[in-house]
């Protein structure tokens, strides 16, 4: 009798900038899933977590694993689609660094570590920034000079890969309720990170974050929007290029608000509880999200499905309700919560080739793809 022979296994790695997932896939199933916090984003911290984390929890099935995929936030002009890791590649991916550097290296070091480990594996990326591509001129230019807007300097839109899994159930909910066509939708992914999507047809036509990861709303440890004269008046009075990046990004956001804690949990408990700090903080996240909101509800023109993502927006009722009682003016609008599932749709990506080919903005699209 002929052997059976066992299938080839995915594996889907997604280094956050405080969280480490990984998932093994058996065609569309999901055999296993793990997910830590990330110790220490640097290359050789990073190694040796995965190596006592992953290596062992992988080793019932290490043999059958043939392809693996990669979230990486930043894509830059030239990455797309899913894209094969070449050293050409990888080169072009470490030279983006600058423009997501919470993201990226780490991404890259877990890249770099399997390649060491099993060189046999096939590895691919997949981009935060492909959804995006189909962002009109309009939406993704920044008024700023030709000579600096053609060397890149445009918004490019991140967390596309959560905003297009939310696209994808959001299409089928309204599917099931019995309507026609897709819906206008805004796709809110709040977490340690947090940004809003205008999808119209499936597509991204307006998002909150831009050149980088730092822009728009406010984050658990990042700053979102704040004004660029500001950071000039701060560069004239002596603060470093340094303090200011780490400030920003490390330093702002709801634990800058609070001066307590970046987790939303935690200030949610402390602002019942009297704590000044973490009620401004929550006080200065929402207004930033329901006008984040109204913004994107004009761009499409007008909105019918809303949908919230992410830890904290796939997971507090509470916030759902304020939400829905603070936007009652827009008229009749569809909710919806999801589980945030990267994992699930690279695993897709990368192992149908329908959807290596169309790339995860679904095509180039309209405007000028990046």
């Amino acid at each position: 009798m002929a052997r059976v022979q066992e299938p080839a296994h995915t594996l889907v790695l997604n280094v956050g900038s405080s969280s480490l997932k990984a998932a093994l896939f058996n065609g569309h199933e999901r055999i296993w899933h793990g997910d830590t916090g990330l110790a220490d984003p640097a290359p050789a911290a990073l190694a040796e977590q995965l190596e006592h984390w992953l290596e062992p929890a992988l080793a019932p099935w290490w043999a059958r694993i043939r392809l693996v995929g990669h979230r990486v936030v930043h894509g830059g002009e030239q990455f797309c689609a899913p894209t094969a890791i070449t050293p050409a590649v990888l080169q072009q991916l470490e030279a983006l660094e600058p423009l997501a550097p919470l993201h990226n290296p780490p991404a890259v070091a877990a890249i770099r570590w399997l390649q060491q480990r099993w060189p046999q594996w096939q590895q691919w990326a997949c981009f935060d920034t492909a959804f995006h591509a189909t962002l009109p001129p309009e939406a993704y230019s920044y008024a700023l000079p030709a000579a600096w807007r053609a060397a890149g300097r445009r918004r490019y839109g991140f967390h596309g890969l959560s905003h297009q899994h939310l696209a994808e159930r959001a299409a089928a909910h309204w599917r099931d309720l019995g309507r026609g066509g897709l819906p206008r939708l805004i796709s809110c992914h709040l977490g340690a990170g947090c940004s809003l999507a205008a999808i119209a047809e499936g597509r991204s036509r307006d998002t909150s974050m831009g050149f980088t990861p730092l822009e728009g709303l406010v984050m658990a440890r990042r700053s979102g929007s704040v004004d660029p004269g500001l950071l000039l008046h701060l560069q004239r009075q002596g603060i470093s290029l340094a303090e200011l990046d780490q400030g920003l990004n490390q330093r702002s956001g709801l634990l800058g608000l609070s001066g307590l804690s970046a987790d939303w949990r935690e200030l949610q408990a402390a602002a019942a509880a009297g704590h000044a700090g973490a009620q401004l903080a929550r006080a200065v996240f929402r207004h930033r999200l329901l006008a984040g909101i109204g913004a994107m509800a004009a761009s499409l023109g007008g909105v019918e499905l809303i949908g919230l993502t992410g830890g904290i927006g796939s997971r507090d009722q509470g916030l759902l309700a304020d939400l829905q009682q603070a936007l009652a003016w827009m008229g009749p609008v569809e909710w919806l919560q999801v589980e945030a599932d990267e994992e699930a749709l690279i695993a897709r990506l990368i192992s149908d080739p329908a959807d290596r080919a169309s790339g995860a903005a679904g095509g180039s699209g309209a405007g000028d793809p990046h």
